[in-house]
């Protein structure tokens, strides 16, 4: 992913620290639902992101960073949530809603 955008970059980064977010919290608390709509939102923000680098023209472009401003939305609508019913440490939460 290197040398894409410096929000391609890290929108991929964050999807890998999800990623082991998610590895590890549905092998400690077998709740796959929640997390797996967690996972879905943000990598979905990274895969918005490269459609926008490649859009057509530049309202394509807004349009594509608008779907990613959404998913992140709901990505820090599901981390709340898994924060608040204690399936996500704080610091975990804190490290990664920035």
């Amino acid at each position: 992913m290197e040398g894409k955008s410096i929000i391609a970059n890290k929108s991929y980064q964050f999807a890998l620290e999800i990623i082991k977010v998610y590895k590890h919290l549905t092998v400690d608390y077998r709740e796959f639902i929640l997390f797996k709509q967690l996972l879905r939102s943000c990598t979905s923000i990274g895969a918005d992101i490269n459609e926008g680098l490649s859009a057509e023209s530049k309202r394509d472009f807004i349009h594509k960073l608008n779907i990613s401003l959404k998913e992140s939305r709901e990505t820090l609508y599901w981390l709340n949530l898994l924060k608040n019913r204690e399936y996500l440490p704080i610091k975990a939460f804190l490290r990664l809603s920035f």
